[in-house]
């Protein structure tokens, strides 16, 4: 079985919140334990020695659970771990990335709400492609720009998994993954909980949606 064809459910992302109050490793557990299939490391900050050694603890996090970890843009750093990868469009060339990781490296790519970015992507390589933002996100705020018909279009044009990302919560993502999403990129409202555990519920709605699916 090939590892893309594993990659459906909840998709993880951490923000800069989790990382500044030092809330990063248990609620992370708390995601997983709660059925997170992939965790995206996302720290865009300079402070190499610190992304490494929490690199190494979500890895050790990703196995004990049976999740894939992805590092965003830092290709050297997902070779050195041996984890997968998430390139934005100015992030550096995919087909690099995949000759640096291997054949066997989940390499994402962020396609926006362009069908033919997600054409380049696969070309090159890409394990799964991602389209956004579908609502209004705190992580990256303003209009929505991707739309349900768009993943529609994408399932019939491409077999790697879709993933959707941008705004999505647990009353948006049905609608999502019946129109083709294979993966739910989440941030704030998963890590947004006050608590582990609170995390750990919002992390098994999520996952419980794609049972119906």
């Amino acid at each position: 079985m090939k590892v893309t064809s594993r990659l459906r459910g909840l998709y993880a992302i951490t923000d800069s919140r989790l990382l500044a109050e030092g809330r990063l490793l248990p609620y992370v557990e708390a995601a997983l334990d709660g059925g997170a299939r992939l965790l995206q490391y996302r720290d865009k900050s300079d402070n190499d020695a610190r992304r490494l050694r929490e690199a190494e603890a979500l890895q050790q996090l990703c196995e004990r659970y049976g999740a894939h970890l992805i590092i965003n843009d830092d290709a050297e750093l997902a070779a050195r771990l041996g984890a997968g990868l998430h390139l934005g469009q100015e992030d550096g060339s995919l087909s690099a990335a995949r000759a640096l990781l291997g054949r066997k490296a989940i390499i994402g790519a962020t396609c926006h709400a362009r069908l033919d970015l997600a054409e380049q992507a696969v070309s090159e390589g890409a394990s799964y492609i991602a389209f956004g933002r579908f609502f209004d996100s705190n992580t990256k705020p303003g209009a929505p720009s991707a739309t349900p018909d768009l993943l529609e279009q994408a399932r019939q044009r491409f077999e790697v998994p879709i993933t959707a990302i941008g705004g999505v919560t647990l009353e948006t993502a049905p609608e999502l993954i019946a129109r083709g999403a294979s993966l739910i990129a989440v941030i704030h409202a998963l890590f947004s909980a006050e608590s582990p555990r609170e995390v750990e519920r919002r992390a098994r709605a999520f996952s419980d949606l794609f049972a119906a699916h």
